[in-house]
This record gives C-alpha cells, structure tokens and sequence, in this order.
C-alpha cells in the first residue's frame, strides 16, 4: 500500500486521538477509523464507510469514561437500579452521543475540514428495531436520564436480530417488511462472549435430598440455551458517568452435532442452533398462533433469566453473599413482560444457592419494584398455565407456592371474602386457568407505580383496587417523561438554539424547569418573528422529506394538524379522521368559504394481527388520495400517512406540528410521551382529560390547550347507564353525513362493503365511544382553526406550552424514582 493511502498525518499527540476533543484529535481520530477499522481510505469509502469510522470516533471518547465508571461503581459497591424491559427504543447513537459529549460543532467543523457531508453521516445511522413504540422509548430516556443523573445502572433487554418490522404502505394498505437493522454491523456493541448463561426450558422437576437431609427440588430440563451478552454504553449528558445497555442473544449450548452430521442428518446437525437462536430473532412475534404465545414466553423467561444470573455473578464479584443482595441491586420491571423474573430470582437462590422459601421470599420482594403502564384488561398478560407447565414446571411450582402463602394473608385480611380471593388470585380460574403476570408483579414487588396522575389513581380505585386495599402503601404515581436531549437538543436544533440564545445559556438542557425563562420574553415581537421562523423552517423540511417519501406535496403556511403514535382504536384515529371528512364536505358544499389550510398528517403502525387497525390505514390512505386529487378543494386541505414511523423519522415530526392530536378516550392511555415531545417543540395539543394530558394542561394554561370530550368519570357513568351509539348516529345529521359518505364508497372505488367493518363497529358497538365525543371535537377543531388566524396569539402559546414543559423531562421522572422507590443516590464520575 503506498503512503498516499495511509492516515493522513496531522499535527496532534497521538495518545489523544482516541480520547481528545479538539477539532484536530476528531479529525485524526476519524482518518485513523476509517483506515484501521473500515480498512478504507477516502477515495473508495462509501456513507456507511464514514459513518462506521464518525460512529467509532465517537465511541472511544464514551469508553475511557465507561471504564472509569464501572471501576468507581464496584469500587464503591454502589447501588444499582437494573432496568428490566422487553423492548428499548434508543433511536441513532451518534447524533446523541455527540450532544452527550458536547462536541457537535466541533464536529462539525471537523467533518467540514475534511470535505465530509455531516448530516449525510448522520443520516446513514439505521434505526436500532429494539422497541415497538412507547414502552421502548421510554425505557431509553430513562437509561439516558440514568446516567445524565449518575445514578448507577443497567438496562437489560433482549438483542433482537430482527427489530419491529419496517413498514411501507402499498394501496393504502399496510405491508411489513423484515427489519434486519443489524446487517451493516454495529459500532456500539461490544460483545461479550465470557458472560453467558445457560437458560432452561420444559422437562420436569424432581424432589431430592440434600446433604443435611433438606428436600429440595431439581430442575431436569428439556432445554438448555445460551445467552450472551452484548453490551452498549448509555453516556449522560455533560457528565463523566456511563451505564449499560446490556443486551442479551440466544445461542445453541452446542451449535454443531457431529453425530447427526456423520450419519447424514445435515439439518439435524444444525437444529439446535437454529432453534436457540429463534428466541432473539425477532421482536414481538405475533401471538395469535400458539407457535406465537410461546415464542413470546419463551423470550421474556430467556432475557429475565439471564439477567438475574448476571446481577448474582456481579453481587459475588463485588459486595459477595447473597444476604445484601437486596441492598446491591434494585430491579425495575417495565410492565409485566419482566415479570417471570420473581419467579426467576426465587428458583435460583433456593435451588442453586441452597435458601429456604422465606429467606428467598424476604430478598426477592425487597429487591422488586413494578411500573404499569396500561389500564386495558386485555393487555394485561396471562398465560395458560398448560402452557406455562410445559415450557416453565419449576416456575409453575413457585408461583402456586408464591400464589398459597399470599392468599393465605389475603382471607386472614377480609375474612369471609372469597370473591375478592378469586380476583387477586395469582391463577384466573374462570375458563381456561391462566397466570396473571401482572398480579404476580404486584405481590412480588415492594413497589407499583402507574406512569400518570390519572392513571396512577385509576390503578388503585380500578385495575388493582384489590391490592390497593390490602397493601395501600405499596402505591405511588411517577409521571413519565422524555429526554430533552433526543427530543430537543438533536431533533430540533434551531429551535434548541433560539431558547439558549433568549434564555442566555443552555443550562435548561440538563434541567428543564430553566424553560421557564422564556415566560419573560412570551410577548417580545422579536422572539415571535424568531420563532415563527423557526417553525416555519422546520415545516419546509418536513414537506420536502415527506413530498420525497409520499410524493403529497403540503404548504408550510398551513396547520400542520399531527397524529402520530400507535395505530389503535382507543387512540381514535378514526375520530380525527371524521373531522377531516366534515372539513371535505363542507369545503364541497361551500367552495368559496373562509377556510384556514390545513395538512393533517398521521404517522404510526398497526400491529401485524389487528384487523381493525389496518383497517384505519387504509381509510386514511383512502381519504388522503380522494382529497388530495380533488381540484376543488385547491389544497386547502391535505392529508398524508408518514410510513414507517419511528424514533428517527419522528425527529423530522415533532419539530414541525402546530397540533398535537392527543384524542385518546379518557381513562384509557396510560399516559403518553408523544404528547410532551410535541408540546416540547412548540405544538399546541388538542386533546382529552385522558392520561398525561392532564398535568400538561395544568402546567401549560388551560388557556393554551385545546379540551373536548368527557372525564374519566363521565365516561364510566355513561358505559354504566348503557351507551348506545347508534343514537349519536341518527341524531347528529353531520355525523351521520360523514359516516355515510365513507359507506357511500367514495373512498373505496364504488366499494361499499371494504370500510363497513369499521363503521358497522363504530354505529352499534363503538367501544371506545368515537360518536360520543365527535360533535365536542368538532367544535373544538373549528376553535383552532379561528386561534391560528390569529399568528401572534398563537406564537404566544407556543412559546409558553414550550416554558411551562419543565416537568416532563424524563431526569424529573428518574429523579422521582431515585428518591422514593429506588432509594439510590448520585455517583459522579469526574471527567
């Protein structure tokens, strides 16, 4: 190789080009990736090239002070909260990274110097498919705020090969696509083959004796995998302190078996690898089938299990017996999936290091705490407990064992009560016998949190009154919250810019309450022409990328009217969706009238079994196609469906709504994040009295929301009193108009039957009650159109609902979970 294809020297200490943040030591330290670990030079490098040796560059500034983290953190044995979820939603790593470190004009400038594209390399970052929407993101801003706090952390998880499914839009239908986001490589990773463990499935249990004469139990299993670890660091922001994402895959014991090879069974030679690794493949599988709903219990027992040995191999490595294990680690399960870890914990230290039940019993519910984050029954998990049996026995065993001793303390304590037995039972009885994850979560914890004030109440007075009643100390509210970081500082950099600069510096980033500096200058016309620049800067953007995607062409100077979550029927999208054909028709009977432009846009996926929220896709992509080619609305209106809605591509959204719509029926969302990231960015919300809106609307003015629609407890009075929407239907000659337009087959090619499913359930079932709440929406959109007229009352209520967003900063949240159920403190790691 000749020199001209070597590093190009520059002049800067060579021991600092893995560590120094100058302009120069970036400069060097990306030229000597790119040769070293690429094995590229420039002139044949291609994106993923410079974005490998950009994404490495920055990596080795994150591990020295990885390093120096866990050194201090056994040193001082300190106190770790595991973080235990299903899914992790982090976004890109390197545009975050780089604002963590404090460097991204520096790099920049260096990425300019050397004749690169900076937001092309930024851009080249695949999206990491470890989530499925809400769950997930919040799981990664809380492992940001985590380490932005330098409270000392793991978040464990499964390494999921293939992450949700990509999703393109083909007819208006929804089609999903395999997302191999792993296939370029990883550069955050590092694997770690030494730390494995084997996990057990199916076979049966067997009573013996040991040594001192005790009976104890064996596991005989039927299976046995491997899960190895790959570990990713999570940075804080401005601090020197990092944690870990630690991320297991599932590995056959043995990947080859010579025997079956040697008689000619060449599949059976590698089964068992492809068996084990079946269970990390793929994220969420759809459990419709029974191949399904094991698969899935198969996954979450695999991440648990693996998780649990660890935090006992660290205790040994650090603090030593098992007795102050309780005091080492405190486990968070995110939801129920986690939930088997109970379970788990129990098994290991009374099979495989020799406690009785009630010391076990006495470390396990110390070490547990439980967030809840849904009220619907029918997200609430179960499984059969045939199936349980046949994959889990020994934990099957325990949680009958558990599921004794409990309701034993439960009839002493409502004597005579055996209804109230049956409910908080760890085992359904009625039909099929099932286990309740989420009942066996709350007795296993010393903690249970809800995720909003509304919904915190409604767990405690409806979903686990029961428990509520018996343990009512166990209960405590922690409102969610997002990284400013993420949602801000690296989605909305213009913006992030003008709150510095107005504020007078960015201390607001690491405490968001600073926002509040801005309630000052909410009625400086300068800061209004400003803003409104800014919005309308991004709005550009997004029209741009969305005219590239979608080909729909939208107006910057429109509303841009913003739904863009999960696509379900308790989110009502189909209530949003009303609107926009009452805004056609009356565009259609009045052309001339004085209509304020509006783009509506929705973003979201259905999950790939729910038949109805297809469905819903498919009619937004039917209406958007009648509207969008009908010259007599003359692009007053538009509408368009954002494919493949993710964290990525959701940092092109948020930025540039005017609306958030956050129309969910009260009582339902548990609390919702989007609805702070939108209102971080400047949106204003329209929307319910329904999870976390409720303390957005008191911390930003009731004045600067826009509210329909019934209370939590209107709603249940009416669902009580018999709700029959088929009278809205016939009594609401609009609604009925619009309702019948899409029968009518208008947005179905003359098809009269394709959308029927969807209107037949909202005229005679309605469940989560669409017609009941329409005319009060109605009237509230025809409220926002008249408040946008009016730009400068409107500018003032952006800046304000972004001021008074302080409380919704997800290192609040932690913060609240640090002082009173984690009980952990801060451990600074000097920089």
């Amino acid at each position: 190789m000749s020199m001209a294809q070597s590093p190009e020297p520059l002049d800067v200490d060579r021991e600092r080009t893995r560590t120094g943040m100058s302009k120069t030591a970036l400069k060097q330290g990306f030229l000597d990736n790119l040769f070293y670990i690429q094995g590229r030079f420039r002139e044949v490098a291609t994106p993923h090239d410079l974005y490998m040796a950009a994404a490495y560059t920055t990596r080795d500034r994150i591990l020295e002070r990885w390093i120096k983290s866990a050194q201090r953190y056994k040193t001082n044995q300190s106190r770790t909260v595991c973080y235990l979820s299903a899914e992790f939603l982090p976004g890109p790593h390197l545009a975050n990274n780089l604002v963590n470190l404090g460097i991204v004009e520096t790099a920049t400038e260096a990425a300019h110097e050397l004749g690169l594209d900076f937001d092309a390399i930024i851009a080249e970052e695949a999206e990491p498919g470890l989530g499925n929407g809400g769950l997930g993101r919040l799981a990664a801003c809380f492992m940001d705020s985590l380490s932005t706090l330098q409270i000392p952390s793991i978040g464990y998880g499964i390494r999921y090969e293939f992450g949700i499914f990509d999703q393109t839009i083909e007819d208006g239908w929804q089609v999903e696509k395999s997302d191999n986001w792993l296939r370029n490589g990883n550069p955050w990773e590092i694997p770690r083959p030494k730390i494995r463990f084997p996990v057990l499935y199916g076979g049966y249990t067997e009573q013996y004796r040991d040594h001192d004469g005790r009976s104890r139990t064996r596991w005989v299993p039927a299976q046995i995998i491997d899960g190895v670890a790959y570990d990713t660091p999570i940075l804080g922001y401005g601090v020197g302190n990092v944690n870990l994402l630690r991320l297991w895959k599932a590995e056959a014991s043995e990947s080859f078996d010579f025997q079956a090879f040697n008689v000619g069974d060449y599949y059976g030679a590698v089964h068992a690898k492809i068996e084990a690794e079946t269970i990390s493949k793929v994220l969420y599988p759809n459990d419709e089938p029974e191949a399904g709903k094991e698969l899935r219990l198969k996954q979450q027992f695999f991440f648990v299990s693996c998780s649990i040995q660890d935090m006992i191999r660290l205790q040994f490595n650090t603090v030593g017996p098992l007795d102050s294990f309780a005091e080492k680690f405190v486990i968070q399960l995110n939801d129920t999936h986690p939930s088997l870890a109970i379970a788990e914990l129990m098994r290991l230290l009374m099979d495989e290091h020799d406690m009785d039940w009630d010391r076990a019993w006495d470390i396990t519910h110390r070490v547990f705490c439980y967030t809840n984050h849904t009220l619907l029954p029918e997200a609430l998990e179960t499984w059969s407990v045939s199936l349980f049996e046949r994959l889990l026995p020994r934990h099957l065993e325990i949680v009958y064992e558990i599921n004794r001793h409990f309701l034993d303390e439960v009839r002493v304590h409502f004597l005579g009560d055996e209804d109230r037995v049956r409910r908080m039972s760890l085992i359904a009885e009625d039909g099929e016998r099932r286990v309740r994850m989420a009942n066996l979560a709350v007795v296993g914890s010393r903690a249970v949190n809800g995720v909003a004030a509304l919904h915190s109440e409604l767990v405690k007075t409806t979903l686990f009154k029961d428990f509520h009643d018996f343990w009512p100390d166990r209960f405590h509210n922690v409102t969610n919250g997002v990284t400013p970081r993420r949602f801000m500082v690296v989605a909305n950099p213009r913006l992030s810019r003008l709150i510095s600069e107005t504020c007078g510096s960015d201390d607001w980033i690491r405490d968001l309450d600073r926002l509040r500096d801005l309630e000052a200058h909410a009625m400086d016309s300068g800061l209004h022409e400003r803003w409104h620049e800014v919005k309308i800067a991004a709005k550009r953007d997004l029209a741009a990328w969305l005219k590239h995607r979608t080909g729909v062409l939208l107006d910057p100077e429109a509303i841009f009217d913003v739904q863009a979550k999960r696509i379900h029927e308790y989110k009502r999208q189909h209530l949003n969706l009303l609107h926009i054909i009452r805004c056609y028709q009356r565009l259609k009977q009045s052309p001339n009238q004085d209509m304020v432009p509006r783009a509506f846009i929705f973003g979201g996926k259905a999950a790939p079994g729910y038949f109805m929220a297809k469905l819903i896709i498919k009619l937004i992509n039917a209406v958007a196609e009648v509207i969008n080619n009908d010259p007599q609305i003359n692009g007053f209106i538009r509408v368009v469906f954002m494919p493949d809605f993710n964290v990525k591509n959701g940092q092109h959204l948020y930025p540039a709504a005017n609306l958030s719509e956050q129309i969910s029926l009260a009582g339902k969302e548990a609390s919702g994040t989007g609805n702070m990231k939108f209102s971080m960015n400047g949106a204003l919300t329209i929307g319910t009295l329904d999870g976390a809106n409720v303390e957005i609307r008191e911390e930003v003015g009731k004045e600067n929301f826009f509210l329909f629609g019934m209370s939590a407890e209107e709603v249940s009075q009416r669902q009580r009193e018999g709700y029959h929407p088929w009278e809205h239907y016939a009594k609401d000659a609009e609604l009925k108009s619009d309702i019948d337009l899409i029968n009518s087959g208008l947005f179905s090619h003359g098809d009269t039957q394709l959308f029927r499913p969807l209107t037949d359930r909202l005229v005679n079932q309605d469940p989560f009650m669409v017609l009941a709440d329409y005319r009060a929406y109605i009237a509230c959109q025809d409220h926002v159109a008249e408040a946008y007229r009016d730009h400068r009352h409107w500018t003032r209520m952006s800046i304000l609902n972004v001021a008074r967003m302080g409380k919704f900063s997800s290192d609040r949240a932690i913060r609240e979970y640090a002082e009173h159920i984690w009980r952990t403190e801060p451990h600074p790691i000097d920089l």
